[in-house]
């Protein structure tokens, strides 16, 4: 039988079972609505859903190697890649774009060319410092760190902030060395 290579974020978007869109997005606003509230800081909230999102992140990579079928990847040139290509079609049904590598290869853009978690949204005046889809920021930088890689993730331009698109900026931070509990000869 031959190995089963990587599939497209098309092919596992449709085959996974789905929440309904709209129910999604409003969930999701509710729970920005209720940060809000209760912590009464523009800046609070930021730290909280972008704190969120790592805490998915961190669990949603297993479910991505799992079900993705991509192996390892050679670079962060490649991981942005899989992330933008296949990351964001296989769980927000959305495709995003890759540019504006630095001369490193260690800082680059992710476009989003929908976003989903924005629909029916509008920021009213006294929440203009907010981030309102900071939580994806944390579930990138959470998945790169259960990948051995340290990342910042900034949002760099948001279509609520009046911006033409929604764009991250990740820049890897390092590459942790992978650590085994245990030594295989003891």
């Amino acid at each position: 039988m031959a190995p089963v290579g990587p599939r497209s974020g098309d092919a596992i978007f449709s085959s996974i079972d789905r929440v309904n869109a709209e129910l999604f997005t409003l969930t999701y606003g509710a729970i920005v609505r209720q940060l809000l509230t209760d912590l009464e800081d523009v800046e609070e909230v930021n730290k909280q859903l972008d704190q969120m999102g790592y805490n998915i992140g961190i669990r949603l990579i297993d479910e991505f190697l799992a079900k993705s079928g991509v192996s390892r990847c050679v670079d962060f040139k490649e991981t942005a890649e899989m992330i933008a290509k296949v990351g964001f079609k296989m769980f927000l049904g959305v495709t995003a774009s890759v540019s504006s590598w630095d001369a490193d290869g260690t800082c680059c853009s992710i476009i989003l060319e929908d976003n989903p978690l924005v629909d029916f949204v509008e920021l009213p005046d006294t929440c203009q410092g907010l981030y309102y889809c900071n939580v994806l920021s944390g579930v990138i930088r959470g998945a790169l760190e259960m990948v051995s890689m340290k990342t910042e993730v900034t949002w760099t331009r948001d279509a609520l902030r009046g911006d033409d698109a929604y764009e991250l900026q990740v820049k890897l931070l390092k590459q942790v060395a992978e650590e085994y509990p245990y030594k295989d000869d003891e």
